[in-house]
């Protein structure tokens, strides 16, 4: 390994992407353990992204973990930020950065919000200043089951979901959201996550054959009788926070870059986890294929199941029951197997992608294909 002088010199061209693939992993090796390069690296690689502004602004979502990483390891934080509650940390700040030399124009720049209602696609126009106001209002479902204070106060709202929210966030802000909404979306983030990281352990979340929506102290409720354990919720509001991001950045023109592998990874499990309930809700409403057996698979039995594998990044499989949120995915009773990208799945997860258009290798069974595409669009909400 060269010595630190050696490796700190190399930090420009590093940053420039100009170094042979040995002295790349030497310096990245050595931003792990030293802190004072860890952060000449960061203000370096952020100069090389306003020199290039065809590429990202935003920081990549591995090195700001790695510098984290390596700042714990010197001086271990006195309420650490739990692994679930990462990816909203990583998310609301990426963001953040992404905001912070935004002028007026940008934050009036038109963004037109997209999702599936009724088994069709819908959207909702409004500005970079509305988008933000939206995350904070549903953000406050968060905040007020954690005891801090609800952005709403007082207002009116047709309803505790998150549509009703928005809608009358949207309604009261009289003129219309502005720059201004980013410092009460900001602290708001912060306390979510101070206040979480305090609960520690104490989330009443399930492991990953937990149906989502049981129910557990502190639940985050969500309107309609639907609520979510924190850590859940916290996963909801950072995949949130992550594609209204893309759709700020689409709006200004600036590329963003999806969530680190991990933080994509627990995204996708949380819609693989709801998507069997999400089923039986529309099979309930005759929106999908009824099931072939003629009971329910009793709860914790195996079932007839569709193998979701995930390529890319947050890749994976999962074993999704047909017929009963109660069921148990199972290999030997697999019907059919679909294959997508993971990003493509989210952006299909999000209302961004049709079920019809979703990139995707499938064989087996076209019912439980095309019930399974529709569930995870229906996912999606404003």
């Amino acid at each position: 390994m060269p010595e630190h002088h050696v490796l700190k010199s190399l930090l420009g061209a590093w940053a420039l992407a100009a170094c042979s693939p040995e002295e790349t992993t030497a310096v990245e090796e050595h931003l792990g353990g030293c802190g004072d390069c860890a952060d000449e690296a960061l203000r370096l690689r952020d100069a090389v992204g306003l020199l290039h502004r065809p590429d990202s602004l935003d920081l990549d979502p591995g090195l700001r973990a790695r510098v984290l990483d390596a700042c714990l390891e010197r001086r271990p934080a006195h309420v650490p930020v739990p692994g679930w509650a990462a990816p909203y940390d990583a998310e609301t700040a990426r963001l953040d950065a992404l905001l912070q030399d935004f002028g007026d124009a940008e934050w009036h720049a038109p963004v037109r919000l997209r999702w599936f209602e009724g088994g069709r696609p819908v959207s909702r126009r409004t500005t970079v200043a509305g988008v933000i106001a939206h995350l904070m209002s549903v953000d406050g479902l968060v905040a007020d089951a954690l005891g801090l204070e609800d952005p709403l106060g007082g207002l009116p709202a047709a309803g505790p979901t998150p549509t009703a929210r928005t809608e009358a966030y949207w309604r009261a802000a009289h003129p219309p959201p502005t720059r201004t909404v980013r410092g009460p979306w900001r602290d708001q983030t912060h306390a979510i996550v101070r206040t979480a990281s305090s609960a520690g352990g104490d989330t009443g979340a399930g492991g990953a054959g937990e149906a989502a929506g049981s129910c557990g102290p502190p639940a985050v409720p969500y309107g309609g009788g639907f609520t979510l354990p924190l850590r859940d919720a916290l996963l909801d509001r950072a995949f949130a926070c992550w594609i209204h991001a893309e759709d700020v950045a689409e709006a200004v023109d600036y590329p963003y870059d999806p969530p680190a592998p991990r933080h994509l990874h627990a995204m996708i499990d949380l819609a693989a986890r709801t998507l069997p309930g999400v089923l039986a809700a529309r099979r309930r409403a005759g929106l999908a294929a009824p099931a072939r057996t003629r009971h329910l698979v009793p709860a914790g039995r195996p079932g007839r199941s569709l193998r979701l594998e995930i390529e890319g990044r947050g890749g994976g499989e999962w074993l999704i029951p047909l017929d009963s949120p109660g069921a148990v995915g199972s290999a030997e009773h697999q019907v059919a197997h679909v294959a997508l990208d993971g990003v493509e799945f989210c952006r299909l997860a999000a209302g961004h992608v049709a079920p019809r258009e979703a990139a995707a290798g499938q064989v087996g069974d076209a019912d439980a294909i095309s019930d399974v595409l529709h569930a995870a669009a229906s996912l999606s909400r404003l």
